[in-house]
């Protein structure tokens, strides 16, 4: 005799899929999805395989110098050191030195306030002007160089910079550090302190481990 009223043990699989469906459209719309920030240079554009790079003349004396080895220890300028403390001050010093200005170098002289003036020390022995053609600040690693140590010498770098370019539109350095230029006033004031002061900053290829 068969049995009665035994009752279907199907499941309905098509309500499953809607609140599976809705689930996953709840997270997608409300988890924060994280993106990687990577160092924020400005690459010079992709040169011409035929044709070979331009030739820049550029006096020792326009480059400041500065090498990281495997340890982390700095050599700037040929003085070894373990820290990067009083480095932005140095740059500082050495990019407004005007040691051998031109005329276009000397009228930017005259333009910037005084506390600015009032660094250069006009030593032959240093960068001629901070145009474009003068100083240059050189890093250079070692591949076992730190990430770390890198980006702390290349922050101090950035940070004496920015100090210039603030102090002559009346600013700090992290006050123009964090001018995003998305209104015209803080584009005008970001043009304005750096006007004829590029950043320029070589990034060597760096050395092989134990070299």
């Amino acid at each position: 005799m068969g049995k009665r009223g035994r009752m279907s043990q199907e499941v309905n699989a098509g309500s499953m899929a809607d609140i599976a469906f809705l689930l996953l459209i709840f997270f997608l719309v409300t988890t924060t999805i994280a993106s990687d920030k990577g160092i924020m240079n400005i690459l010079p554009p992709k040169q011409d395989p035929n044709q070979p790079p331009p030739e820049v003349e550029l006096n020792e004396r326009n480059i400041f110098n500065i090498l990281i080895n495997l340890n982390d220890d700095l050599l700037v300028e040929g003085e070894f050191r373990n820290s990067t403390d009083g480095l932005s001050d140095e740059i500082k010093r050495f990019v407004l030195n005007f040691g051998n200005p031109d005329e276009d170098a000397v009228a930017l002289f005259n333009s910037l306030p005084p506390s600015l003036r009032g660094m250069a020390e006009q030593s032959p022995e240093s960068s001629d002007h901070p145009m474009s053609g003068g100083a240059v600040i050189s890093i250079k690693t070692n591949r076992g160089t730190s990430y770390e140590t890198y980006l702390e010498v290349l922050d101090e770098v950035k940070k004496a910079y920015f100090e210039i370019y603030g102090e002559r539109v009346g600013l700090t350095g992290e006050e123009y550090r964090a001018l995003t230029g998305q209104s015209a006033a803080e584009k005008e004031l970001m043009d304005r302190g750096k006007e004829n002061i590029p950043m320029a900053i070589s990034i060597a290829e760096p050395d092989k481990i134990g070299s």
